[in-house]
């Protein structure tokens, strides 16, 4: 499908006073400038704004604040709510390569602000958990390339595609600022698996797209990261990432089995996750995640497990995925042991099962 017309989202800037009434402790939030000019998009697509944001459980009036704190959940369901009302299978990948900085609230500001481009990569990795807290993301170097990664933590929220697709072109269009219009990264990386329309990937950003990686990112080379940035301001600067700060109070918290079951879904690919990885990750020594998981009732076997079920089911419905590939994606190294665990998780074949869809 041919990328529907750009839609001007335009987000108000400026200060804040401090975090908002709405916002709990706890909540994994993204702050609504996270969702500028989604309505108006949706309905550039041919699909019912209202009835996706009712479904979602996202206040409409939310959408025009780009202060206020939406639920990272309940965001990510919209954005997936949004490519099904629309039939545009691509939504989030669009939505993302239109939205540019500037409308992307404070840490956009934040990017714009920085004096140079790298300065600004370093910013964005280093707060754009404040702006959509439970999230990791990292600026990392490998050789003569770049990491920009990118991953929410709450195993919580299981269906993400449309927002990393998403997130994966706001990220790209900072760069793009500052190269110009037709910079492309050397390639990109996507946790999810292969969609049906995956052509379109590359051809939005201009570069060989993988899938089914441990996590989202931005392979870029090492060059252009002294170039200045069009609107650097270092005293503006100060002030954004302070407000930013004292929004959103934190970064967000996950719960612990949350957290252990997302670090398990990103190793998955690699094959079965070993337990002193996950504990390293968790910064606790093995012993502690054992006796942790033990008080949720789980082995870190029982833990492994309970993810792969999940993500079978998830994956079994997107029927143009071979199941060797859904096998290999959840850590097995052939397709008759994940035929096995199927059966015993679901009291069928993964085949048969599939044929219900």
């Amino acid at each position: 499908m041919a990328p529907p017309p750009p839609v001007s989202g335009a987000a108000p800037s400026g200060q804040n006073s401090g975090q908002s009434p709405g916002q709990r402790p706890g909540q994994r939030n993204v702050l609504a400038a996270a969702a500028s000019g989604i309505t108006d998009f949706i309905s550039a697509c041919g699909g019912d704004a209202e009835r996706v944001l009712t479904q979602a459980g996202v206040p409409e009036q939310c959408i025009g604040n780009p202060v206020l704190p939406l639920d990272l959940g309940n965001y990510c369901a919209m954005m997936e709510l949004a490519a099904d009302d629309t039939g545009n299978d691509n939504f989030g990948l669009w939505y993302g390569q239109q939205f540019r900085p500037q409308a992307l609230g404070l840490i956009g500001e934040i990017a714009l602000a920085a004096p140079t481009l790298g300065a600004a990569l370093d910013n964005l990795a280093s707060l754009f958990p404040f702006h959509q807290q439970a999230t990791e993301t990292r600026l990392t170097r490998d050789g003569d390339l770049w990491r920009l990664e990118y991953r929410i933590l709450d195993s919580r929220i299981a269906e993400r595609r449309q927002d990393a697709e998403l997130t994966m072109g706001m990220f790209a269009n900072v760069f793009r600022t500052c190269l110009g219009s037709d910079w492309t990264p050397e390639e990109v990386q996507f946790e999810h698996l292969r969609p049906g329309t995956a052509q379109d990937h590359s051809r939005a950003f201009g570069a060989p797209v993988h899938f089914g990686q441990r996590t989202n990112c931005l392979v870029v080379r090492d060059r252009g990261f002294d170039r200045r940035m069009p609107g650097g301001d270092l005293a503006r600067l100060s002030r954004l990432r302070s407000d930013l700060k004292t929004l959103t109070g934190g970064t967000g918290t996950v719960p612990f089995l949350a957290r252990v079951q997302s670090d398990i879904r990103s190793r998955l690919p690699e094959g079965y996750p070993h337990i002193d990885d996950v504990a390293a990750t968790l910064g606790m020594a093995r012993w502690t995640l054992q006796r942790r998981l033990a008080d949720e009732g789980l082995s870190f076997s029982g833990a492994v497990d309970g993810v792969r079920r999940d993500l079978a089911a998830l994956y079994l419905s997107q029927t143009h995925v071979p199941m060797s590939d859904i096998a290999y994606l959840l850590g097995y190294s052939e397709l008759s042991a994940f035929s096995r665990a199927f059966r015993r998780w679901f009291g069928c074949a993964p085949t048969r099962a599939r044929a219900r869809e």
